[in-house]
C-alpha cells in the first residue's frame, strides 16, 4: 500500500521462520544424542562479581558481516548450527507427517488468492493481494470507479531464486506516477530502495542500499526521504533524494548521534507533513518537513523532554498531539497551532484518564477518531470536530481486538476498521461519522469451513503474587471437558508497552481442534491494562512480568482448564526471554517450551555497547554497566545466567542466523548452557534459519511449515512423546 493510516501508537510495536535446507536423512531419535559446545571459558569481572561465560567464543567477531553475508560464518560456529538442526530434525522426525498434516490443515483456512480491500486515493484504488499459490503479495491498484487491477510490484516475481525475500514498502507518488518501494533479501533488515516508473513498468536508475525500508514522497513528487542504517545497524539519518540524481549526493535532512534514539519518518494523513520521529523507550521527539517546499529545513515541533512522548498529526491550521505530558500516564489528546505548536500552546481537546489508555488515534478533515484501551478491551471513540459531539463503537464478546485499517484519504467521513475474536474472523468495516451505520466490506474467508458457534472465547483473570490481576483471554471448543486433562498452550509478551491482542488466528485451531485450550495471558511489561501496566513490568520491576504468567497459568489449572505439567508456553523475542525466566522458576508448571528467536543472554548483551539496540535498550532493562542495582536486578532473572541443576521441561528454540535484534548467539548459547546443567527432563532443541533473521522466512506458506514445527512439537510434549 501506499502510506499507512497515520494511526499514531504511544507504546513501541511490533514476527515466523524457514525450514533448514534439506539434510541427509535423519537417524533413529533414540541414536541421536545433541551436540556438544566446546567450552572456551571467558572470564571477567563486573561491579565486583566475576562472570565467567563458556560460550562467549560462539558471538563471531565478524557477526556485522555475517548480517551481510551468512557465508563468512566462522566454520567452527556454522558447524555446531549444522549439527543442532540435524539433531532436532533427528528428534522431530516421528512428528514429519504430523508436520505435513498441519500445514495442509492451515494453509485449507487461507483463501490463497486473497485481496485487500481496495483504499482510495485520488483516481485510483490500491490494494495489496496474494495470486493462489503465491508466497508473496502483489501490489496493485485500479480505477477507483472501476476497471481492471493492475500489478505494479510482483512479490513472486522478485523473490525467485532467493533463498529469503520481503518488501519492506511500497508508497506511490502523489502525481500516482511512480512507485518507491524496499525489500531485504537477506533477513538483516537493511533494505534497498528502488523507484518504478508505472508508465513503463521498470525501475529507474536510481538504488539506495542501507535503508529502515521506509519512504516519503515530496508533495511535488520530485524527490523522496529515507532513513539510512548506520555501521550498528541504528536509524540515525534522514536523506532527501530528488528523483535522477546520483544517491551518494542525497540531502543530509536530519542525524541523530546519541546511540540510544532511533529515528523512523512517517507521514500526516492530511498528506502536507512528513514527521521525523526520534525516540528511545521513554521519551520522543518530532521534526517536521513540510512537503509543499522541497527544500524547507525540519522544524521542531516540542524539544525532547525526559518520559515525555508525543505523536502528532495535522488538519488545517492544527497539529492535533497525543501525549503523557503534564502527567497524563495513560495519555491526552491536545491541539496546537502550526504557527507554532510548541508546549506553551497546547490546548486540551481530549483528556487523561486515568486507568483508560489512548492507545492511537487517526486525524481525518472532520473527525477525530482515538481508539481507547480499558481493562484489556479496546474502544472507538469518534469526536466530530465540527460539533464537539462524541460516540463511540464497541463490541460485546468478552475478548476481542480492533484495529484502524489503511486509508490514504483525509477528506472523507468514512472510517475503515477492523474487528476480530479469537472465535470470529476478521471483519473489515466501513463506517460513516455522519450517518453511524457501517458496511461490511469483508470478512475473512475460511475456505475449510469455520463456525464461531463450536469454539468459546472468554476472559479470565488471575491474581499475581503481589494482588495484581492479570487478564487471560482462552480459546477452546464448546464440546471441551473442563477436568484439568487438557493440554494449554499459554501465549505472552510482556514487554516494551506492547498489549496482546485478542484477535482472530486460524493457525491456532490446528490445536484447539486437537482439545489445546488456547490461552494468552496479559501480563505486565504490556499496556494492557494501561501505561502503569508497562511501567509495573520494566526495568527493576520487570520479574513482575514472569510472575504474572506462573499465576496465569497456575489459575488455568486451578480452574480445571488444564493441569500443572500440562501447560505449554509460548512467547518470542522478549516473549522468548519470558518463557526462559519462566522455565528457570517453575518448571514443573510446563510440559513444553517454545522459546522463538528469544531474548535469553539479557545480562551479556546489556552489558555489550557495541551492540546496536543495548544503549536504547537500557531504558526499558536497566543499564548494568554504570548502574550496580540494575546489574544485580537483570543478573537476578536472565535465563542465560539463571540455568540451574533441576529438572527442565522439553524446550525448542529457533533463531535466525542474519537476526539482527536477537542475534543468534543467544538462544545457542542458552541451548548449551542448559543441557550442562540440567539434571534431568529435556529434551533441549535448537533450529536455526540459516537464511534468515529475526521475523523468520519471508515467504506465507513456508511460514506455516515453521509454525507447523511448533505445533507439532507442543503436540507430542502434551502426548508425552519426546524423549532425548
Amino acid at each position: 500500500m501506499a502510506k499507512k493510516t497515520n494511526a499514531r501508537k504511544s507504546p513501541a510495536k511490533k514476527p515466523a521462520r524457514k525450514a533448514a535446507a534439506k539434510k541427509p536423512a535423519a537417524r533413529s531419535p533414540r541414536k541421536s544424542k545433541p551436540p556438544l559446545a566446546e567450552k572456551r571459558p571467558s572470564v571477567r569481572t563486573c561491579h565486583g562479581q566475576k562472570l565467567t561465560d563458556e560460550y562467549a567464543w560462539l558471538k563471531a567477531e565478524n557477526w556485522q558481516e555475517v548480517l551481510r553475508d551468512p557465508k563468512v560464518l566462522p566454520k567452527d560456529i556454522r558447524k555446531l548450527l549444522d549439527a543442532e538442526n540435524r539433531y532436532t530434525e533427528a528428534l522431530l522426525a516421528p512428528t514429519k507427517s504430523l508436520q505435513r498434516k498441519l500445514v495442509r490443515e492451515m494453509r485449507a483456512r487461507i483463501k490463497e488468492d486473497d485481496s485487500e480491500v481496495p483504499a482510495p486515493d485520488g483516481p485510483y484504488a490500491y490494494f495489496n493481494r496474494f495470486r493462489d499459490g503465491g508466497q508473496h503479495p502483489l501490489i496493485c491498484r485500479k480505477l477507483r470507479e472501476g476497471g481492471r487491477a493492475r500489478t505494479m510490484l510482483d512479490g513472486d516475481k522478485l523473490a525467485k531464486g532467493k533463498p529469503f525475500f520481503n518488501l519492506g514498502s511500497a508508497a506511490h507518488s502523489p502525481s500516482h506516477g511512480r512507485l518507491a518501494w524496499s525489500a531485504d533479501d537477506k533477513g538483516s533488515e537493511f533494505h534497498t530502495l528502488r523507484i518504478r516508473d508505472l508508465k513503463t513498468g521498470r525501475d529507474l536508475q536510481d538504488v539506495i542500499a542501507d535503508t529502515d525500508g521506509d519512504v516519503l514522497w515530496s508533495g511535488d513528487s520530485s524527490a523522496i526521504y529515507f532513513v539510512r542504517l548506520d555501521d550498528k545497524h541504528r536509524p540515525s539519518r534522514v536523506f532527501r533524494h530528488r528523483i535522477g540524481d546520483d544517491p551518494a549526493k542525497a540531502d543530509l535532512m536530519f542525524e541523530e548521534s546519541d546511540p540510544a534514539w532511533f529515528v523512523h519518518i512517517s507521514e500526516s494523513q492530511s498528506g502536507a507533513f512528513g514527521m521525523i520521529e526520534i525516540s528511545d523507550h521513554e521519551t520522543s521527539e518530532t521534526w517536521l518537513l513540510d512537503f509543499a517546499d522541497a527544500s524547507a529545513k525540519p522544524r521542531l515541533v516540542a524539544p525532547r523532554r525526559a518520559r515525555v512522548r508525543y505523536d502528532i498529526d495535522h488538519r488545517g491550521d492544527q497539529f492535533f498531539i497525543l501525549t503523557n505530558a503534564d502527567g497524563a500516564e495513560d495519555f491526552k489528546i491536545v491541539s496546537a497551532p502550526v504557527a507554532d505548536p510548541s508546549p506553551d500552546n497546547w490546548v486540551e481537546v481530549t483528556p487523561h484518564r486515568l486507568g483508560c489508555m489512548i492507545t492511537g488515534f487517526v486525524l481525518l478533515a472532520n473527525h477525530l477518531v482515538r481508539m481507547e484501551l480499558e481493562d484489556g478491551l479496546p474502544r472507538i471513540v469518534i469526536r466530530d470536530l465540527r460539533s464537539g459531539e462524541e460516540h463511540s463503537i464497541a463490541f460485546d464478546e468478552e475478548a476481542y481486538d480492533l484495529d484502524f485499517e489503511d486509508m490514504l484519504e483525509f477528506d472523507t467521513q468514512i472510517l475503515r476498521f477492523s474487528y476480530s475474536s479469537m472465535t470470529t474472523p476478521e471483519e473489515i468495516y466501513d463506517y460513516d461519522m455522519v450517518s453511524r451505520t457501517r458496511v461490511l466490506r469483508k470478512r475473512q474467508t475460511i475456505p475449510s469451513g469455520h463456525d464461531p458457534a463450536k469454539y468459546v472465547t472468554r476472559r479470565l483473570f488471575a491474581t499475581s503474587h503481589d494482588g495484581a490481576i492479570v487478564p487471560i483471554s482462552i480459546l477452546h471448543a464448546r464440546d471441551l471437558k473442563l477436568d484439568g486433562s487438557a493440554p494449554c498452550l499459554l501465549q505472552g509478551y510482556g514487554s516494551y508497552g506492547h498489549a496482546y491482542e485478542a484477535s482472530f488466528s486460524s493457525t491456532r485451531f490446528s490445536l484447539v481442534d486437537r482439545g489445546f485450550v488456547f490461552a494468552i495471558a496479559h501480563i505486565r511489561g504490556g499496556t494492557d491494562k494501561g501505561w502503569n501496566w508497562y511501567l509495573d513490568g520494566k526495568l527493576e520491576k520487570k520479574p513482575n512480568t514472569f510472575r504474572d504468567f506462573i499465576a496465569a497459568g497456575r489459575r488455568l489449572a486451578e480452574l480445571k482448564y488444564t493441569s500443572a505439567g500440562q501447560v505449554v508456553g509460548l512467547g518470542r523475542s522478549a516473549g522468548g526471554m519470558l518463557m526462559g525466566a519462566v522455565a528457570n522458576m517453575a518448571p514443573e508448571l510446563f510440559v513444553g517450551i517454545v522459546a522463538g528467536v528469544p531474548f535469553v543472554d539479557v545480562l551479556n548483551t546489556m552489558l555489550d555497547d557495541t551492540l546496536p539496540l543495548t544503549p536504547p535498550e537500557w531504558l526499558e532493562w536497566g543499564n548494568p554497566i554504570a548502574d550496580k542495582k540494575a546489574f544485580k536486578t537483570i543478573r537476578s532473572y536472565s535465563p542465560y545466567d539463571n540455568v540451574a541443576a533441576q529438572v527442565y521441561p522439553a524446550i525448542l528454540a529457533t533463531s535466525g542466523l542474519t537476526d539482527p535484534r536477537v542475534t543468534y548467539w543467544e538462544p545457542t548459547k542458552w541451548v548449551a548452557r542448559l543441557r550442562e546443567r540440567m539434571t534431568g527432563g529435556g529434551p533441549i532443541l535448537l533450529r536455526t534459519n540459516m537464511d534468515a533473521g529475526h521475523g523468520g522466512s519471508s515467504g506465507r506458506f513456508d511460514r506455516l511449515e515453521e509454525l507447523a514445527i511448533d505445533y507439532a512439537f507442543a503436540i507430542a510434549c502434551a502426548q508425552k512423546k519426546l524423549t532425548g
